[in-house]
């Protein structure tokens, strides 16, 4: 081990402080192979592969909420956290129970047209797909007028408005994935290629029930969605909501997707092209557009009240120990389906058994360590997949106020392909974390970068996203795809791989040849990111400009 590269990798993985060598020292990681480089197992914590592995094993079923997967994997996580000596954050107790409602549509109707030239019915999850959250046993959405919105946003500081001049109440709405910054990758509109919450489905759902829409209907495409559309209709269509007294009868009736081939034969129906439409959407000035066409459908639903568990652990401070750091990472995924002729586990290694594996890590090596000045707090989220319901559940009734939680780190989804020279921020440029990335990244003769496709607006699909709306700076970071050995080209396709092949599928699972030595890199960072933090007077606040800004702001002036 000569060159710095190496030296930077034995100190990646030791998760030990390394000060730089000297410029006569310093080499490119190019110098350096990947032979060269200690194992991860060796030098680090042996028993990150040991978590990793059995958390995506079959015995975990899925680790589905709610299931006999999810008591497997709370009692798991939760004998962890005791056995590294972490204190329990509710009262006694690990675990912060989400009350959730289980909304299991047991019987979905074909989508149904009438009206001229209307096609013939849509059948579920070959042609749409549909559900309700509303917290009813049956869904009645007889001749609705169908409506083309455009992109279905309202957007005052963009000057946008898809549904300006329009009632909608008691319609069904039909827009497209994504937005207009991404269509036309314009840097001036929206965020340009980059996706604003604007483009999410969730969103989109969201303001067609403000407007009064009885059914929201997105047009999926591949590209724009970032997934296939074996991920919107291959998936259990079991759906999980925070339960509230209201039901939630402030959501649409009806919300689902429409393929891009249905679509298309419903404009082409109405004497509409998809393509044209799209260009009208972005003229700027785009008029809702009716189908003169009616669509009904019928959903039965069974309903189960639950209780599925957030598991939270945490290292007291010496000096401030209201004051608080918080590492994160969501332990369910899709259990089982037993429909499946074969392979019938959802065992979800890289989605996220990794992330827990990496928290519990990390956890053991602070938990041997001096107390720290302030609080660490290890929080492993419930029913992630199903809309981030432990994180949301959280933000709303925190075990450790708001105000003085210092700042996050959330991890989804590890790193397995081996070592990489750059590190990829999710929601690049929003806060002062980023710099303290960069810091420990140089260390390692690494560089930042942006997320490669920000149009798939990750930076909304995972649980630091909850924190981040209640004024918490959260940094979301893992390995890139520029590989120490093969390259930039190869850690694309193995990025690519995954998201088309294993992602959301019962092949995502734990491989004994993955390379763990970059989930090594990555935690070297994540750490010294966290210890830093709870050893200082440091507050990192989000940038100016960005939308979280303000809230975080007003938490200052709480603490102050």
């Amino acid at each position: 081990m000569t060159t710095q590269y190496s030296i930077g990798l034995l100190c990646v993985f030791a998760l030990t402080a390394c000060q730089p060598a000297s410029h006569s020292q310093q080499t490119t990681a190019t110098d350096t192979s990947s032979d060269e480089i200690e194992l991860f197992e060796s030098n680090f914590n042996p028993n990150f592969r040991e978590y990793f592995r059995t958390l995506a094993s079959d015995q975990f079923m899925g680790r589905a909420p709610a299931t006999k997967g999810e008591e497997i994997t709370v009692a798991y996580i939760e004998q962890q956290f005791k056995s590294f000596g972490l204190k329990p954050a509710n009262q006694g107790s690990y675990r912060q129970p989400v009350p959730v409602t289980q909304i299991d549509p047991v019987q979905v109707s074909s989508l149904r047209f009438a009206g001229n030239n209307a096609p013939a019915d849509y059948v579920y999850r070959q042609d749409m797909m549909a559900w309700s959250s509303q917290m009813l046993n049956e869904i009645n959405v007889e001749a609705s007028d169908i409506v083309f919105v455009g992109y279905g946003i309202v957007a005052p500081e963009y000057n946008w408005n898809d549904y300006e001049g329009l009632d909608v109440t008691g319609k069904t709405v039909v827009m497209f994935v994504n937005d207009p910054g991404y269509a036309t990758q314009n840097p001036e509109l929206f965020n340009g290629n980059a996706m604003t919450y604007y483009g999410r489905w969730t969103y989109k759902y969201e303001e067609a029930a403000r407007q009064g829409a009885a059914m929201a209907l997105i047009v999926h495409e591949t590209a724009p969605a970032s997934y296939g559309w074996h991920v919107v209709a291959g998936t259990s269509p079991i759906r999980f909501e925070l339960a509230n007294e209201n039901k939630n009868m402030h959501r649409a009736k009806v919300e689902g997707w429409l393929s891009q081939q249905g679509a298309e034969r419903l404009f082409a129906a109405a004497g509409l092209d998809l393509e044209a439409l799209r260009q009208q959407a972005l003229s700027g000035s785009f008029q809702p557009i009716p189908l003169e066409i009616q669509a009904s459908i019928n959903i039965k639903n069974n309903l189960r009240t639950l209780q599925s568990d957030n598991v939270i652990g945490y290292i007291e401070g010496s000096t401030y120990p209201e004051e608080t750091v918080i590492y994160m990472a969501h332990w369910d995924h899709f259990g089982m389906d037993f429909s499946l002729p074969d392979n019938q586990v959802f065992n979800g290694a890289q989605d996220n058994a990794g992330g827990v594996a990496a928290l519990l890590a990390i956890a053991e090596r602070m938990a041997q360590e001096p107390a720290p000045q302030r609080s660490v707090v290890f929080m492993s989220w419930a029913v992630e997949e199903r809309g981030l319901l432990g994180s949301a559940w959280y933000a709303a009734n925190p075990l450790f106020p708001l105000e003085t939680t210092v700042a996050g780190v959330n991890m989804d989804v590890i790193n397995v392909h081996g070592p990489m020279k750059d590190v990829m921020v999710v929601g690049h440029n929003s806060s002062e974390l980023e710099p303290m990335l960069e810091h420990y990244s140089k260390l390692q003769h690494r560089y930042i970068v942006p997320e490669p496709t920000p149009e798939d607006g990750f930076y909304y699909r995972s649980d630091h996203f909850s924190l981040a709306k209640v004024g918490v700076p959260m940094l979301y970071a893992r390995g890139g795809i520029d590989h120490i050995e093969h390259g930039k080209a190869w850690g694309l396709e193995q990025r690519h791989i995954y998201n088309s092949q294993h992602y959301h599928k019962v092949t995502d699972e734990f491989d004994e040849n993955w390379d763990l030595r970059g989930a090594a890199q990555d935690m070297y960072l994540f750490y010294h990111i966290g210890n830093d933090l709870a050893n200082s007077r440091q507050w990192p606040n989000w940038y100016q400009g960005n939308e979280f800004r303000a809230i975080r702001d007003a938490s200052a002036r709480v603490r102050q």
